[in-house]
Order: structure tokens, then C-alpha cells, then sequence
């Protein structure tokens, strides 16, 4: 399907953690050449960036010659999409480089304004190109078929044919539509302002460890520093860090809500019922999926409050507070690899899906595809960047030596893979995965990580480690990430009934489901009022009902990995299957030929039956040492 202009941020695909990746800067001079994006593959100068992007601009009105005939004549409809391919797709490579020469210091203006002319071109270009969906919708299903069985080269273009047929409903007049294009420069406001305030202006406060270390709690270091082996620096970082945002709560709460009311405004533009049926609808996933995701995980709250006991104990508290959450549990173990340590280890874990998967994802270290260390100025976490069609995926890391962060390498290049397979296999229209697999990928990878270390290490103190690192990140993606869907759908409910939502309606909010997930009233894990603001410093919240395709693809990552560590015949050749189609099917459909059925339990049930197996494994080791403590203490 069409890539879509107007959402071109979300060809990045962020790490499912916000700051996760914790990041001790360095100065980006100190950081050899061959750990850093070698960007001159996309224009090899910012002047030939601006020379591209004058070409592009120069070809839009080349669309309008098309406009009141496509509907009369397949001729003239192919030639229209063909040239709405190469515009997109230029446009598309201008944005990925302005974005990322942005990403590397969020302070330089130049390149903030880039992005800023590239939202402005290609809100222009839509208004220009706006008839186009229309003129399709007044044809109907026959016509279109006809118009490809007329002419063959409309067979690349089924499924955005296809697709505006079923969505015809929700489809506005040419006039209309311009008008929504011509909306788009304010819609990206919200998103735009939080990133730069959360990245780069926020005040965030220094702190003094227990042992005397200075520390600015940026998001880089609230990443680094919230897992603190000392229990009363945990509690320091986290309320002097979330402390920093709830001076700020009605500022971020109103760019949050501007932020919902734009959702709401395309909603009602076009018909639907709700914003969520909205969201949903762009990829055709049906709004049951979502529910029955928060009904699943609600109902398995036992799992996670078990889950939250074990690291009780590990931790030997006799409360668990919310602060503790991200504590290492095994203090003796802290696993530390370079990252050249980190590349050889997820290559030899990678070995299961075939010699040609390793091999490019060793390319892509070795060619300067991820940007490695955190410098001044750099955004935070991790991402991966699939929109250059006719180069090769980025990946953006803030990599900092812990065994985390060969985790998130690993978890970017699945992502940076299934954008490779989708890219070279897939023409340009059908070359864009949906959202709802992207996590698919980048989660795969990390089960088979994880995999390679248990195998390898027999240390019990390494295999909890590893084990409850496994847990961590069930807990971040599964669990967490349903949190997120379900406030997230609370607060658009919220706009929809028509109600304020301020700083404190949304601390409100957010605290609730917060507290009822973490078994507050239930004495699993307390969570002090301070830290309900975390909503604010989640940038997910900006990326409309995203979050929770972290977790089906968790799920369904889960059934994958099960299939072709357990030998399946035809499980690897059908993964490979998958990470090629890019858009040609719907996401339903194309997971179902990979052998994983959305549309029922199953994903789910097996993902939570290795939870608990892997819950079984901790207790085992940590009962058998229980037993041999009291034997030697007789």
C-alpha cells in the first residue's frame, strides 16, 4: 500500500522503552567513524539534499494534469500512481535524512528546520494530489477490476485500489480532502513540540548519588540511573526525574490533549465511530483485536503480580515500591559487552534463520548503517529507519556497554531487517509494512538472544539474570505496553465524551491504571502519587493507538520463536515469507500465513505459558538455594 505522507514519522520505529537504552554521552569527535551513520548513502551533502528537494517540489504540479480523468481511462490512472510513487518516495528519502541529521544533536536549528520545510512541501503536495483517493472511490469494485485486467502495471497498486474501495465510506469529497491535506503542517504540532521540550529544553535537575557521583537525570540518565543497585538512590532518581515533569504536567498535558483533539478532528472528518476504529482501520484490524488484548492481559494480571513477587524476593524488601521496579535482582551478576561484543554475540544467536539473514546483519554493522554511542544533543533511546526504499534501513542506538543494549540491537535489527526483506522484495507500493507486524520482527530477535544465552551459560547467578531479564521484558512489552493502550484509550474516550483533559485529569487517569495493574490495593507493589505523572515523559501517547502493537507482535513474535526453536518444518522459510511481504496483504492475513492466527487467544496463551514457565525455572533455582542456605546454616 501507499506509504502515507502525512505519517511519514511513523517509518521510525521507536524502541517499545522510553529510555531504555541508558547513555553516558561522549563527545561525537571522540566516536570512531565506522560507529556512526554514514548518511552521505542517502545525499552526499546537506546542499544535496536541498537540490533534491527543489527537484521534487519542481514535479507536483505534474499531478494536476491527471486530475477529473482517472476514473475515465487505466492509461492515465497508472501514470498517476506511478508519478505519486516517485514523489513519495523522494519525499520520503528527503525526511529520513532530514530527521536523522536532526536526531544526532536535537539542539542544531538548521536541521529542525529541514524537517519543518519537508512537513510544509509535503503538505503541500498532498493538497495537490488529494483528488486522487476520491476519484478512485467513485469507481466501483468492478471498475477497478477491470482497469487492472485493461491494463497489468495497475497490479503493483491492488491493494491501495483495493483498499479505498473498503474504505470508501470514510472517504470526502476532492474539496474536502484538500482541505484535511491542507491540515496536516498544524497536525504534527503536539508531536513536534513535546520532542523538543522532552528532548532538549526541560530542565532536568542534578541529583548526588550515595557514593558521591553528580548525576543530571535527563532521560538518558533516568535510564541509566533508575536501576541503581542502591535502593535510596532508586528513590531519589525517580522523584527528583518525575518530579521534573510534574512541574510541567499542565504545559505537557496540553500539548497531550492538542495532541487527542487532532485524532478527534479526523475522526469525525471522516465518519467514524471512534478514534480508535479510526486508528484501526488504516491496516483493517478489526477493534476486537484491541479490546480483547486489555481484556487478556487483565485477566492475567496473576501472571504479572507473580511476576512482581519474584523480584520481591530477589530484591528481599519487604514492600515492594515502584522505584524498585527496574532494580537488577541479581546484584553479583552485570553482564558488559563491547559493542563489537554485543555484534558477535546477536549474529550467533541470529545463525537459526539462515546464513543470508546474518549475513546482512552483519553488513549493516560493518557499513555504517547504526548510529552507535550517545553524544551531546543525541535523541534518546533507539530506533530503526526503513523509509529509504532504494538505500538500506538506519538504526539509531545509545549504546552504553550493558547486556540492555546488545538486547535493543538486537531489537532494532529486526526491525532494520524486516524493512530490508520488505524493501528489495516488494515494489515501492507494497513495499511499507503496517505497524501491527513491525514489532513482530525486532522481538523475534530478542527471544532468540535470549535463547543462545541460556544455552550457553550454566552460571545460576547468569541464568536468573537472564531469565528475569526475559521476565523484564514481558513486563515492558506485553504488560506495560497494554497499560499504555488502555490509558491511551481512556483519555480518548475522555475527548470523545467531551470532556477537559488537563495535566491533573490525566495524572488522574493514568494513576488509576496504573495502580490497578501493579496490584497497589492489593499490597503487590505500591505506587506513591509522585510518580502517576509518568504519562508525561511517554512519547508513544503522540503516535495514535501505537503502543499496543507492541504487544500483539509480542505475542505473535512469541508463537514464532516457539515454532522454529521447536524444529517446525517450514517454520524458518515462512518467518523469511513474512519479513518479505512488506504491505501486499493485510497484517492479519499475512501473520496467518506465517502460521500465527490473531484472531484468536492462542498468541496470547502461549505467550503467557512461557512466562510462567520461565517463572518455574527462577523459583527452581532460587528454591534450591533457599534449601541449601538452611542446609549449611544446620
Amino acid at each position: 500500500m501507499k506509504r502515507s505522507l502525512v505519517a511519514l514519522v511513523l517509518l521510525i520505529l521507536v524502541a517499545p522503552f522510553p529510555g531504555r537504552v541508558p547513555a553516558q554521552t561522549r563527545d561525537r569527535a571522540d566516536v570512531p567513524e565506522r560507529y556512526t551513520w554514514k548518511l552521505e548513502d542517502i545525499y552526499p551533502s546537506d546542499d544535496a539534499w536541498a537540490a533534491a528537494k527543489e527537484e521534487v517540489a519542481g514535479q507536483f504540479d505534474e499531478v494536476l494534469v491527471f486530475q477529473g480523468k482517472l476514473a475515465r481511462s487505466p492509461d492515465k490512472l497508472l501514470q498517476c500512481l506511478q508519478l505519486n510513487s516517485r514523489i513519495d518516495k523522494e519525499l520520503s528519502r528527503l525526511f529520513c535524512y532530514a530527521s536523522m541529521k536532526s536526531d544526532l544533536d536535537t539542539r542544531q536549528s538548521k536541521y529542525q528546520g529541514m524537517k519543518q520545510t519537508l512537513r510544509q512541501l509535503i503538505t503541500d503536495y498532498n493538497s495537490k494530489a488529494s483528488f486522487i483517493a476520491p476519484e478512485i472511490a467513485s469507481l466501483e469494485q468492478p471498475e477497478v477490476d477491470a482497469f487492472i485486467e485493461r491494463e497489468p502495471g495497475l497490479k503493483v497498486y491492488r491493494m491501495y485500489l483495493d483498499d479505498i474501495q473498503r474504505t470508501k465510506a470514510h472517504r470526502l469529497s476532492a474539496k474536502e480532502e484538500k482541505i484535511l491535506a491542507e491540515s496536516g503542517l498544524m497536525a504534527s504540532a503536539p508531536t513536534s513540540i513535546y520532542s523538543i521540550f522532552a528532548n532538549a529544553e526541560l530542565p532536568f535537575p542534578e541529583i548526588t548519588l550515595s557514593d558521591g557521583t553528580k548525576a543530571t537525570l535527563n532521560q538518558a540518565g533516568y535510564g541509566k540511573y533508575r536501576g541503581s543497585p542502591n535502593r535510596a538512590d532508586r528513590q531519589v532518581v525517580f522523584e527528583a526525574f518525575f518530579g521534573a515533569f510534574d512541574r510541567f504536567k499542565q504545559t505537557i498535558g496540553t500539548q497531550l490533549s492538542a495532541q487527542v483533539n487532532k485524532d478527534l478532528f479526523y475522526t469525525r472528518a471522516r465518519g467514524y465511530e471512534s478514534c480508535l476504529h479510526r486508528a484501526l482501520d488504516e491496516n483493517n484490524i478489526p477493534v476486537e483485536v484491541y479490546h480483547a488484548l486489555i481484556e487478556n492481559v487483565n485477566k492475567n494480571l496473576v501472571s504479572f503480580h507473580r511476576y512482581l513477587a519474584l523480584k520481591q524476593r530477589m530484591l528481599g524488601v519487604d514492600q515492594l515500591e515502584y522505584y524498585d521496579v527496574y532494580a537488577p535482582v541479581v546484584e553479583e551478576v552485570d553482564l558488559k559487552y563491547s559493542y563489537d561484543e554485543g555484534i558477535k554475540l546477536i549474529l550467533d544467536a541470529l545463525k537459526p534463520l539462515g546464513p543470508d539473514y546474518v549475513g546482512v546483519v552483519k553488513q549493516s554493522a560493518d557499513k555504517r548503517w547504526i548510529d552507535v554511542y550517545p553524544t551531546p544533543g543525541k535523541r534518546s533511546g533507539a530506533y530503526s529507519n526503513g523509509g529509504c526504499y532504494d538505500v538500506h534501513p538506519y538504526m539509531l542506538l545509545n549504546y552504553n556497554g550493558q547486556y540492555d543494549d546488545v538486547s535493543t540491537a538486537a531489537h532494532e535489527l529486526g526491525h532494520a531487517m524486516h524493512s530490508y526483506y520488505s524493501n528489495k522484495s516488494q515494489p515501492y507500493p507494497t513495499a511499507d509494512y503496517a505497524t501491527f507486524v513491525a514489532e513482530v520482527a525486532s522481538t523475534l530477535n530478542e527471544a532468540l538472544l535470549i535463547h543462545k544465552m541460556l544455552e550457553t551459560i550454566e552460571d545460576d547467578n547468569v541464568r536468573l539474570s537472564l531469565l528475569m531479564n526475559y521476565l523484564d521484558g514481558v513486563k515492558g512489552t506485553v504488560f506495560r505496553q497494554t497499560q499504555f493502550a488502555e490509558f491511551e484509550l481512556a483519555i480518548h474516550q475522555t475527548v470523545e465524551r467531551g470532556e477537559p483533559l488537563t495535566g491533573d485529569v490525566l495524572t488522574e487517569l493514568y494513576g488509576r491504571i496504573l495502580r490497578k495493574y501493579y496490584g497497589d490495593a492489593e499490597g503487590i507493589c505500591h505506587i506513591d502519587e509522585k510518580f502517576c505523572v509518568e504519562w508525561a515523559y511517554v512519547p508513544h501517547f503522540y503516535m495514535n493507538f501505537y503502543v499496543y502493537q507492541y504487544s500483539t507482535s509480542f505475542t505473535a513474535s512469541t508463537a514464532l520463536s516457539e515454532k522454529i526453536l521447536g524444529g517446525e518444518q517450514g517454520a524458518v522459510e515462512r518467518t523469511m515469507e513474512f519479513l518479505s511481504a512488506g504491505g501486499s496483504d493485510y497484517p492479519v492475513a499475512i501473520l496467518k500465513r506465517a502460521g500465527v492466527d490473531m484472531m484468536t487467544s492462542a498468541p496470547f496463551d502461549r505467550t503467557m505459558a512461557v512466562m510462567n514457565r520461565v517463572m518455574d525455572q527462577i523459583e527452581e533455582i532460587l528454591d534450591r538455594r533457599q534449601k541449601a542456605k538452611s542446609s549449611e546454616g544446620n
